[in-house]
C-alpha cells in the first residue's frame, strides 16, 4: 500500500484509522516473519524489526499530518510507536552475537535510536537500558571490530552518541582500520562532531581535512541512503554559512495564512529559529518549551520562527488552538530545510541582531540563556 494511498485515506476521514493502518502493517510483518522464520539472534529478525519500526512510524506521521483538529492530533500524538520497545527488541536479537561482523549495522541503527530519546522525559526504567546498550555496543567495537571492513554504519551510530569516548573511538578507527572506506567515514563522523568541540581556526583546518579524505576515500559509501559525498558536501557548507558568527541565510515562504514571511524582515531583533515537526520525539514537550519562551520574550527585541513540515491544516490546528503560539514558515517539501542542512528536528539556531548565528543547538535552556544576553547586548 502506498503512501499517497494512505495519506488520501486519512484525508478522506474514511475508516483507514491509524489503529488500522497499523494493523495491517503488523499483520503484513508476521505473516513475512511466518513465511521467513529465524532464529533469535539472526540478521533476518534484526532486520525485521527495523522494518516494522520504519513502516509504523511513515503510517504514524502520515496519520498526524492528516490529522486537521488538535483533539485528533493529540489523540495520535499519543499513539506513537515507541521508540525504547523497539529498541529493545532490537537488543534482544543482536547482543547475543556482538562479536559478529552482521551486528555492526544493525547495533548502528540502534545507538541512533537510542540517542535520540530525550533524556529528560525517558522513563526511569528506561535510562539504565539505554546505558548498557551504548556501552556494550562500544566495547564491542573496542574488543573485536575496530579493523572490521563492515564498520561504515556503526561509524554513524558513534557520531550519534555524541560524547568525548565516541570521538575518541572514532579517531582510532579512522588511524587504524586498513580499509579505507571505512577510514573516510569515519574521517566524516570525527569532522562533524568535532563541530561542537571548537569553532577556532585550528579545529576547523582539522575539520576540513577529514572532510577531504571522507570525499577522497568514501565517496560513493551509502549511509542511510545517503552518499558520503554529499554529506561531505553538506558539512562544506556548514562551514562557509552557518558557523557560529556567520550571517544566516536568509529564509523566504509563507505563513498558515498565505502571508510572506521573510527571516529578513526582524532585522534588529534576536531571532530564535526552531526546526521542528509533530513527528519529532517529545514534540508536545518542544512546544510547551518554546510557548514559555514566547511569553518571557514578550515585548522584547525578540522573536521565534518556526520552520515546519507539517501540513498547513495541522499547523493552522495548533495554531488555532494556541499550542503553537508563534509564527511559522510552512516548508511542506523541506526546501527551507535543505538551505539549513536539517539532519533531525528539533534543531534552534539563536542569531542576533545582525543575524548573526551565535547558537546552533537542541531546544532548551542554553538556547534561551544566548538569547537573553543578545537581547542584553548594547550593539
Amino acid at each position: 500500500m502506498g503512501k499517497s494511498v494512505i495519506l488520501h485515506a486519512c484525508q478522506r476521514g474514511g475508516n483507514l484509522s491509524f489503529s488500522r493502518m497499523r494493523q495491517f502493517f503488523l499483520f503484513s510483518f508476521f505473516l513475512l516473519s511466518w513465511l521467513l522464520p529465524c532464529s533469535a539472534n539472526s540478521p533476518a529478525l534484526a532486520n525485521g524489526i527495523r522494518q516494522e519500526y520504519k513502516g509504523n512510524v511513515e503510517l504514524w506521521t502520515l496519520s498526524l499530518q492528516a490529522a486537521t483538529t488538535a483533539e485528533a492530533q493529540a489523540k495520535i500524538w499519543g499513539e506513537r510507536p515507541d521508540a525504547s520497545a523497539y529498541a529493545q527488541k532490537m537488543w534482544a536479537a543482536i547482543k547475543g552475537s556482538l562479536d559478529q561482523d552482521w551486528t555492526l549495522e544493525q547495533g548502528g541503527w540502534l545507538l541512533k535510536l537510542v540517542c535520540s530519546m530525550p533524556a529528560e522525559t525517558m522513563r526511569a526504567e528506561v535510562k539504565p537500558f539505554r546505558a548498557e546498550v551504548i556501552k556494550s555496543i562500544v566495547d564491542s567495537v573496542v574488543k573485536t571490530h575496530v579493523r572490521s571492513a563492515k564498520l561504515s554504519p556503526m561509524c554513524m551510530g558513534l557520531l550519534a552518541i555524541g560524547d568525548s569516548n565516541a570521538l575518541k573511538l572514532l579517531e582510532k578507527i579512522e588511524k587504524e582500520n586498513p580499509d579505507r572506506k571505512v577510514q573516510g567515514v569515519a574521517a566524516l563522523a570525527v569532522a562533524i562532531l568535532l563541530e561542537d568541540l571548537s569553532d577556532d581556526p585550528g579545529t576547523m583546518k582539522r575539520r576540513l581535512t577529514l572532510i577531504r579524505k571522507a570525499i577522497i576515500e568514501s565517496a560513493d559509501v551509502e549511509i542511510d541512503g545517503v552518499t558520503v559525498a554529499k554529506l561531505a558536501e553538506d558539512q562544506l557548507y556548514v562551514i562557509r554559512y552557518l558557523s557560529k558568527g556567520r550571517v544566516a541565510p536568509d529564509l523566504e515562504g509563507t505563513d498558515v495564512t498565505g502571508a510572506k514571511l521573510k527571516l529578513s524582515d526582524f532585522s534588529g531583533k534576536v531571532i530564535v529559529l526552531l526546526f521542528w515537526n509533530t513527528a519529532a520525539n517529545d514534540c508536545e514537550r518542544i512546544l510547551e518549551i518554546h510557548r514559555n519562551m514566547v511569553k518571557k520574550m514578550a515585548g522584547k527585541p525578540f522573536v521565534l520562527l518556526g520552520v515546519s513540515n507539517d501540513s498547513v491544516g495541522s499547523l493552522r490546528a495548533l495554531e488555532g488552538e494556541e499550542l503553537v503560539t508563534w509564527r511559522n514558515f510552512c516548508d511542506v517539501n523541506n526546501s527551507l530545510a535543505m538551505q539549513y542542512r536539517i539532519l533531525g528536528r528539533p534543531l534552534i539556531f539563536v542569531l542576533d541582531k545582525e543575524r548573526k548565528i551565535q547558537y546552533v543547538g537542541n531546544p532548551g535552556t542554553f538556547a534561551e540563556l544566548t538569547a537573553d544576553a543578545l537581547i542584553l547586548d548594547p550593539r
